[in-house]
């Protein structure tokens, strides 16, 4: 699914972001990526998503090596992930139904599909009830549910999640860590990037540790728990 091949990154003459990073994750995988602030965490997704592009190595995502994509070809290469932020990053003035519908009517899909997808979604999520709502009328946990089944509606290959806890309670993280456990049991790869201790220790998945822009260590599931 995803292979970085000494993959390096400099965003100026002092601070390297990535450094020969090496690293394979299976179709199907669970993968926390933790590490101190500015261990280059956030850089890693940015490669992932082709907001960045490293200066030397290569990224393939889906046997499409991103590092060489034409620009023509980004659009349409990120609607094969699904990305789910802190801040859940709705649409205030429009409702549960539609954030999600939004997604597939900028990629041409009709009425009635739009209508079973975004209903799907929202089923799995439990949320079909609350589909006429606006943001505003929701829980941070049924914001970031709506968030997560936006992220779904487009059927990714990839699911990267950034902090998806950061803005929620204990009780309601455990909630949403038990939804992305759902999500990947049913093939969807995912990549979750915490600072949330608890919380990847409770999972038993794998974990990558990333300081100073480098893997220091890749521990398989049930095998590493983070301390720091």
């Amino acid at each position: 699914m995803i292979t970085f091949d000494h993959v390096s990154l400099q965003y100026d003459a002092k601070h390297t972001a990535l450094k020969d990073m090496s690293i394979h994750i299976d179709k199907g995988e669970f993968v926390f990526v933790v590490g101190p602030s500015g261990a280059g965490k956030s850089t890693f997704v940015k490669v992932l998503t082709h907001e960045l592009v490293p200066e030397s190595g290569t990224v393939v995502v889906n046997g499409i090596n991103i590092t060489k994509l034409k620009r023509s070809k980004i659009p349409y290469y990120r609607r094969t992930l699904g990305i789910v932020f802190q801040d859940f990053r709705l649409l205030s003035e429009k409702t549960v139904f539609d954030n999600i519908a939004f997604v597939l009517r900028v990629t041409g899909a009709k009425g009635r599909e739009i209508k079973e997808r975004v209903n799907r979604v929202l089923d799995l999520v439990g949320l079909r009830n609350k589909a006429k709502e606006l943001p505003s009328k929701l829980s941070g946990g049924e914001q970031q549910r709506v968030a997560i089944a936006r992220a779904l509606v487009n059927q990714p290959i990839l699911l990267i999640a950034d902090e998806p806890t950061g803005n929620l309670d204990p009780v309601t993280s455990e909630e949403i860590m038990k939804l992305f456990n759902e999500i990947n049991h049913m093939g969807t790869t995912i990549i979750m990037v915490t600072h949330n201790k608890d919380l990847v220790n409770a999972m038993h998945k794998r974990v990558i540790n990333i300081e100073d822009g480098r893997i220091i260590a890749d521990q398989e599931k049930g095998g590493y728990h983070l301390h720091v």
